[in-house]
């Protein structure tokens, strides 16, 4: 699905290259960086961008390893994880800092779809600087301790049979199992330890993950589903509690706000009241903390 969005091109250190979607509005009063899903391209998100701009943000739409403008696919010979997905993320982050065309004094905050909601808290725990606010849409925790019976049950055994046919076949086929796209092998195994374990700690990374989130002070906002069954309240709380030192807010998107069933992944064809509770956040909770954050570094210096 083509799109005619300006891009800013991305080269990560390793080789990997991919497109950071660019959508502007007039005079905007705070940027984004947005995480999508698992397996879904950047693309799919330009019209909650645009809902956004609407609500006076600039937008970044990151670009998944391995889908749409990514010059990697997930094979036997090519693998990644949740390592080099974390490097991709601080190259967008710094892109945008060098852009011309961004606006470098605004705040900026986060926010992820699903598994971008935890990627994204991720990289705001390792620069924790450069966010203002974080947003968690239809996202949670993936621990199989914080779903009901007997889905726990169901992702456990998932957790052990998703990582070992991604090891047999070379990368995870999930375009033919229903679930996800083609994903890689690595990938699948650091999503299937965190829902074993309930702890980030991916192959290679040095920082302890779980201590950079408790360190975490700036805004949270985690905004559930309605009709989300993937993504149950306790799935999101204990993400949510990974921060306890953020100031924390959860907003719940009803059917009758976006016109059809608020479930997982049908918010993103109506996204306006989403994008509305973010922009409401962003006025009411973020500026006031980022300009008070300013004032303090001011009178100090």
């Amino acid at each position: 699905m083509p799109h005619h969005q300006p891009t800013l091109t991305i080269n990560a250190a390793d080789g990997h290259a991919f497109e950071l979607i660019h959508v502007l509005d007039h005079n905007p009063r705070w940027r984004l960086l947005m995480v999508p899903a698992m397996g879904i391209s950047a693309r799919h998100y330009i019209d909650f961008a645009r809902a956004l701009n609407a609500q006076g943000a600039e937008v970044f739409i990151h670009e998944w390893r391995g889908l749409g403008s990514s010059n990697c696919r997930a094979s036997r010979q090519v693998d990644w994880g949740y390592r080099e997905l974390l490097d991709d993320l601080a190259a967008s982050v710094e892109a945008i800092q060098a852009s011309d065309g961004a606006s470098p004094t605004l705040p900026m905050v986060v926010a992820g779809h699903s598994l971008g909601s935890q990627l994204g808290l991720l990289i705001q725990a390792l620069n924790p600087e450069a966010f203002a606010g974080a947003v968690c849409i239809a996202g949670g925790s993936p621990h199989y301790k914080a779903f009901p019976w007997p889905m726990g049950l169901s992702l456990r055994v998932l957790f052990a049979l998703m990582p070992a046919l991604a090891q047999v076949v070379g990368h995870y086929p999930g375009q033919r199992l229903g679930f996800a796209k083609r994903e890689s092998r690595s990938v699948m195994r650091d999503w299937a330890d965190s829902g074993r374990t309930g702890r980030y700690r991916p192959k290679g990374v040095a920082v302890d993950l779980e201590a950079a989130l408790r360190q975490l002070t700036t805004p949270l906002l985690g905004i559930r589903m309605a009709d989300d069954w993937f993504v149950p309240p306790g799935s999101l709380q204990c993400l949510l509690n990974k921060c306890p030192n953020a100031p924390t807010q959860t907003k719940v998107i009803s059917g009758e706000r976006t016109g059809d069933r608020a479930d997982h992944y049908r918010w993103m064809t109506h996204p306006n009241s989403t994008a509305a509770v973010v922009g409401q956040w962003v006025e009411d909770t973020v500026k006031h903390h980022h300009n008070l954050n300013n004032t303090t570094h001011t009178s100090k210096d």
